[in-house]
């Protein structure tokens, strides 16, 4: 089974673009669910179908769902909210933001993701396509396993191992419940399974994830800091999608000052992703809605390519923890070192090799400090960052 996710900035299209190509995979036999994790879903609308928590038909090997965050909470926490419910309550009455505060930041993509794993699990279909919420929330996911763990550890105030010998001491002295063994077992099996989401999402040859963009500086901008921080994370971008640019023939009058935007824009993006696949598709003059526009579209954006296929695959750079800093490993073989040059630029740095350059949005740990010194060696272009304060 293949998993696609599709991310980028509210508002670039990425819900009619994972739309499209479920359309374009369901069209070639293969089995297709498409799904969206975004709270506030616009995938029934792309359809022009009401959806729900449960896969729904759309057409001959085309089924689309939308995630509803208050079933999977229910379904996730078991025992554990229960639990905690009781904790967050012990001083005052029950109320509804009680119920509110037990949705901690990013829990509801957290239960999107587990979700995606309960459906690769089934097997019912041979690919998944994700529409994620927009950027900052779907970055979010990444952090959240350590951010769960941190709350587990703080707000369970025992450990399995000697519960029951202390449970009568504790309750009626501090009067706080101690987990009972359902609870620590609901709390094991939420730990399984986040690890167990975590080995699927980092598999390269089963996940993608393809950034929607649109020509525009600051959405171009959002798009680069997103690579970055997914490949931090081993996750593997494929593709990069760059949606609605201005047709040629609508770049007179009124929008003629966008053709030097536009076309800046996109030389941006092909000279940041050099190496990964970049599709485009032109602005419409009708909505984006309904099966078979969407289907059009698809083929529109990936032509006689098959889009369930992994388009791209590779570690671009790694960052070592020094004593004195961080290194910047980039993996960059077949290059010349006389034609090399770098050079950075508040958080962005840009690599140039002869006529070709490539950009980088740095991650936040090294946007306060400046390079010391790079040297390449082996097909790596290792780039050394200590503090600016230094």
């Amino acid at each position: 089974m293949r998993i696609i996710l599709y991310t980028g900035k509210g508002g670039v299209g990425k819900t009619s673009v994972a739309a499209a190509t479920a359309c374009k995979i369901a069209k070639e036999g293969k089995r297709v669910l498409v799904m969206s994790t975004d709270q506030a879903h616009s995938l029934g609308d792309s359809f022009d179908i009401k959806l729900s928590n449960d896969p729904v038909k759309i057409d001959e090997n085309l089924y689309a769902m939308e995630i509803d965050s208050v079933i999977e909470n229910e379904n996730a926490w078991g025992n554990i909210k229960s639990y905690i419910e009781k904790l967050m309550v012990l001083k005052s009455e029950k109320t509804i933001e009680a119920e509110e505060l037990l949705v901690f930041p990013g829990f509801e993509e957290l239960l999107s993701l587990i979700k995606i794993k309960d459906i690769y699990d089934e097997g019912k279909y041979d690919v998944l396509i994700v529409d994620c919420a927009p950027t900052g929330e779907t970055m979010s996911l990444l952090k959240f396993p350590d951010l769960f763990k941190w709350w587990m550890d703080k707000i369970l105030p025992i450990k399995r191992k000697g519960a029951k010998i202390v449970r009568p001491v504790v309750e009626t002295a501090m009067k706080i419940p101690v987990p009972t063994d359902s609870t620590f077992d609901e709390i094991e099996k939420l730990f399984s399974k986040i690890e167990e989401l975590h080995e699927l999402m980092i598999n390269k040859d089963i996940v993608s994830i393809r950034i929607v963009t649109t020509p525009e500086k600051i959405v171009v901008k959002e798009a680069k800091r997103s690579f970055s921080y997914l490949h931090l994370f081993d996750y593997n971008v494929d593709a990069v999608i760059i949606n609605k640019i201005f047709p040629e023939v609508s770049l007179k009058g009124y929008f003629g000052a966008w053709e030097n935007i536009q076309k800046n824009s996109i030389d941006d993006i092909y000279e940041s992703f050099k190496g990964i696949p970049i599709f485009k598709l032109e602005l419409m003059n009708n909505e984006l809605r309904k099966y078979e526009t969407l289907q059009k579209v698809g083929d529109q954006i990936y032509g006689e390519l098959s889009p369930e296929n992994v388009l791209f695959k590779d570690k671009i750079f790694n960052i070592v923890k020094e004593a004195d800093g961080y290194n910047f490993v980039i993996n960059m073989p077949f290059v010349d070192k006389k034609e090399l040059s770098l050079s950075q630029k508040g958080d962005e740095i840009t690599i140039s090799i002869k006529n070709e350059k490539r950009s980088f949005v740095l991650p936040k740990k090294l946007q306060s400090k400046g390079i010391v010194n790079a040297k390449y060696d082996d097909g790596k272009l290792n780039i050394h960052f200590c503090s600016i304060y230094q």
